[in-house]
């Protein structure tokens, strides 16, 4: 008898067919046949993700950060969607990136801000394998509604944490990282250059027994009229008490971010004022920092934004020199080691007379990153 499929009678051809469909179908339902493996996040739940996820989307694209430094290649080859917060915020970093990689213009929008903009059916449109959420110090009810709809359909979610706790999860989260992307040895490399850097600043600290100077950290100096919008228990401020530095903040404010007002700034006189930025060039309202800064407009910028608020221009940290300006968006990427030195050596300049912030910033670029180093990313500055 003729084998030949296009001789069977239409009825057998037609239970054929019906046989495959319904196993193609269990197969998808059990998930068998398809790789997978369990990673535990941030907040310590186990997430099943594939083997080899392909399409990501990000909760943030200012997690670029962190994912050029283990994704080999082309940072952005697996992302599928994105907020646009890194173009937002930090339009430098995006023009320097979209230079080398054009294809993450293509890379579709989903919103301007960071997960609270982000429309969850867009999200599900993109038929994304797994989505990577950030950790935040507070949430809204569009965070709550996206995290509901990615787990009603299914679709694996891992939360990382470089906002918030720094000293307590950059690591962690670089380790979760490089095990989805399958680039955990990277991944543990990096983790080496970074604890080298971190323990050295622990070490000397813990053996010092002499005055802790007194702090003002001023956050997006010049972005709010008033003063003074400040960390205190995470983020930049997280790093500045692991620098050594007295906050003035830390006695009133309790959470991550709080504000102190001009009257409260100048009766402490802070010792060493520190304040942040990542305004471009162009920028009239935002401390100008970045890879596309010259020192030169960044003292200049710094001048123009702190003689706009009475309380600041008393302060004699400004004047002395005991000031330094820092890039805002430390406190999202893990490039936040070089800032601590930074912040270290201006608060005790003999006892880390030896360390070079923009070296450590420079080798992290070199050693890590698809984009060389430029710019001003921390400065000393006076009036």
């Amino acid at each position: 008898m003729n084998s030949d499929r296009r001789f069977l009678p239409r009825a057998h051809l037609m239970r054929k067919y019906s046989v495959m469909t319904m196993v193609f179908m269990l197969l998808a339902l059990t998930g068998v046949g398809v790789q997978a493996r369990t990673v535990i996040d941030i907040d310590g739940n186990p997430v099943n993700i594939p083997d080899n996820p392909q399409r990501i989307v990000l909760g943030e694209s200012r997690m670029l950060y962190t994912l050029a430094l283990l994704e080999t290649g082309d940072p952005v080859k697996r992302v599928v969607g994105w907020p646009l917060d890194l173009k937002k915020y930090d339009r430098q970093t995006w023009n320097i990136f979209a230079r080398r990689f054009p294809q993450m213009l293509a890379i579709p929008s989903l919103g301007l801000g960071g997960t609270n903009d982000m429309n969850p059916e867009k999200v599900l449109a993109l038929k994304p394998d797994l989505v990577i959420l950030p950790s935040l110090a507070r949430y809204d009810d569009a965070d709550l509604r996206l995290k509901e709809m990615l787990n009603a359909a299914h679709i694996p979610v891992v939360k990382i944490d470089l906002r918030v706790h720094l000293l307590k999860n950059t690591q962690r989260s670089v380790n979760i990282l490089g095990e989805v992307l399958n680039q955990t040895a990277r991944a543990q490399a990096f983790n080496h250059f970074y604890d080298a850097h971190m323990q050295v600043i622990h070490d000397r600290l813990a053996t010092y027994s002499g005055h802790k100077p007194t702090v003002l950290l001023q956050l997006h100096l010049g972005r709010r009229n008033e003063c003074c919008v400040t960390a205190v228990k995470g983020s930049l401020g997280e790093l500045l008490n692991f620098a050594g530095g007295d906050n003035i903040a830390g006695k009133t404010v309790q959470g991550v971010f709080g504000r102190l007002n001009e009257e409260t700034v100048i009766m402490a006189q802070p010792e060493v004022y520190f304040a942040t930025g990542a305004g471009s060039a162009e920028d009239q309202n935002d401390l100008k920092l970045g890879p596309e800064i010259t020192p030169e407009i960044a003292q200049q910028s710094l001048r123009e934004l702190t003689a706009r608020q009475n309380g600041l221009r008393e302060l004699k940290a400004l004047h002395n020199g005991h000031t330094g300006m820092i890039w805002q968006n430390f406190y999202l990427s893990p490039w936040h080691v070089a800032a601590t030195e930074f912040m270290a050596k201006a608060l005790y300049p003999e006892l880390f007379a030896d360390i070079e912030p923009e070296q450590t910033l420079k080798q992290l670029f070199h050693d890590y990153l698809p984009i060389p180093y430029s710019g001003t990313y921390f400065a000393h500055g006076s009036l």
